[in-house]
This record gives C-alpha cells, structure tokens and sequence, in this order.
C-alpha cells in the first residue's frame, strides 16, 4: 500500500487510474483544477476514506508526502487545448517542473502522460520510439504537441541529472466512459452526434487512420510500466490496429443502430493523416497488448453515453 499522487484525476483517463489504484487498496491523492476534469467523474468514490480530492493548479508548486506520482494534468483534446494554449503549456511545462521537483524532493518514482502527439504529422508508420517526428513548432496545435516534447525531455533530463526514476508513456488515442460529451474527440463527437440523431461530421476524406485502445487496457499498461523495475523511456502504449475515421463512423451507425449519414467537412490544420503505435517494447518490458476488441469497446463506450445523455 502507497500514497500516490495522481494529476489530472478528474479527467477521463485520470479518473479510471484513480479507480484501479484504490482497488489495489494505495491511498490516493486526487489532484485537479477541474478546467477540463469533472467532479462526476470520481462521485462514485465519495465515501472512499483512502481518496483525498485536492483542487489545485499544477503550475503552482505544491507541497505533499506521497510514495509515488502520475502526472496526467494536461487539457488534452484540440477544442480545450486550442482554447487555452498558454495555459497548456504552461500545465506541460512548468507543471512538469513541479511535479519533477516534488519527486526528487521525495525520491519517488513518476509516471508522465505523454502522447503519440510527439510524432506531429509522422512521415513513417507504425511510429516507433526512436521516431523524432514531424511537429509544426508554431501552429495551432503547438501548445500541446510541443508542450508534451517539452516535458519529455525534462523528464529526461532529471532521470540523467538527478537519478530520478521516470516513466514516459507515449498514450495513442484512447476511449471508454466518461469521455466528455463535448470535447471534440472522434469517438466521442461520433457516439453524441449518433445517439442524437445527427449526421456524423468526418473532416477531410475519411482515410486517415487511427488506433484506438480501451481505456482499461491503457491503465493496465500504465501500471505494468510504473511497476518496472528499471528505466526503458519512452514508451509507446496505445493499439496497434488501425482503423480509417469513416470505418470508424460506421462501426458507431452499427453500434448505435442510428439512421444518422456521414457528411464531409475540411481537414483541420496540422490534423496528422496516420496515428499507429509500434509496441513492440511495451510486448517485450511489460509483457502487455490489448485485449478489448474496438467492437466490444464501442459497445461499452455507447451504453456509457446513453446513459448520461
């Protein structure tokens, strides 16, 4: 049993990892400015007495005792990071420093959510760790992609300098409950605009890939990572099946069992055509792949949004 910070555990991915930690019976620090996070999402562990719920702003230092972190504050879906970009940064930049700092004040091992976003608009595929990748340093995206290329490198940086024991996982599309309704992401939009009725809205041709892994596959992954005894940065975790967008929107028509059709709009700037993992390390040092099929994910993702909208 450990005390463990976890940033951003509010947010959809935060929330489930703060679920998995108080299963495994650790108290848990819940930390969040709740800009993009939300309060429902952790109601169900209100009577939990090893959860403590902290709202707090980590580009601010902050001042706790705790065994362990995982650094997940970030806004991370491109309508609330392009709303705020100096603000995201800024939580990915000197966020990190913080939480680093905390750590080495600690000696505790931490965990940073980076993202396939690294890898830009990538000229290779599948993207393997050793891909330096293609990232507009001034677009609109730049707040986040290089936001995140930032905190690697000061994770890096203070493994090299300090001896402090990170993990850098680089997360590809991920999905499942308590995705926000309306945070613009692709599995999301699909599933609201389907069970609305609407018509599914895919920007540009719809052959441009992704890879999407459940959300419970992705916090096993971010477990057996933290649990490694050595260090082996980055890391990529996400699937390695890669679907179009408009294969995407059809498998959610069938899902949803919707009469909604499939309009076209123009592609977003610097929207990367191809997002695909190479896991071949995450095989290898974590002895991990998905298990939860994008049929069977869907399908869990759909009945979560029916019963919220």
């Amino acid at each position: 049993m450990m005390r463990t910070l976890v940033t951003g555990a509010a947010g959809f991915l935060g929330s489930h990892l703060v679920d998995r930690l108080l299963g495994e019976g650790h108290e848990v620090l819940a930390v969040d400015n709740f800009f993009t996070g939300s309060r429902a999402n952790l109601a169900h562990l209100a009577e939990n007495k090893n959860l403590e719920i902290l709202r707090h702003d980590i580009t601010f230092p902050l001042y706790v005792e705790v065994d362990q972190i995982y650094n997940l504050a970030s806004p991370a879906s491109p309508i609330n990071y392009q709303r705020v970009p100096v603000q995201t940064l800024k939580t990915n930049v000197v966020g990190a420093v913080n939480m680093l700092g905390l750590a080495k004040r600690l000696k505790a091992r931490i965990f940073q959510a980076s993202t396939s976003e690294v890898y830009g608009d990538p000229q290779i595929s599948p993207q393997s760790e050793s891909y330096w990748g293609n990232v507009n340093p001034i677009g609109i995206r730049s707040c986040y992609d290089e936001g995140k290329r930032a905190a690697e490198t000061l994770f890096l940086d203070y493994q090299r300098q300090h001896g402090l024991e990170v993990r850098v996982g680089r997360v590809f599309n991920t999905y499942g409950p308590r995705m926000a309704v309306d945070d613009g992401r692709v599995v999301s939009n699909f599933i609201v605009q389907a069970l609305r009725g609407n018509d599914l809205t895919i920007y540009g041709d719809g052959s441009q890939t992704r890879s999407f892994c459940y959300q419970s596959d992705l916090i096993e992954a971010i477990m057996r990572f933290m649990a490694l005894d050595y260090e082996d940065s980055p890391m990529n975790l996400g699937n390695p099946a890669e679907v179009t967008v408009e294969e995407l929107a059809e498998l959610v028509i069938q899902a949803t069992n919707s009469s909604s059709k499939i309009i076209r709009m123009p592609l977003p700037l610097d929207d990367p055509r191809q997002r695909l993992p190479d896991i071949s390390k995450a095989r290898a040092k974590l002895e991990w792949e998905p298990q939860v099929s994008l049929t069977e994910g869907i399908g869990k993702t759909v009945e979560y949004f029916k019963s919220i909208l």
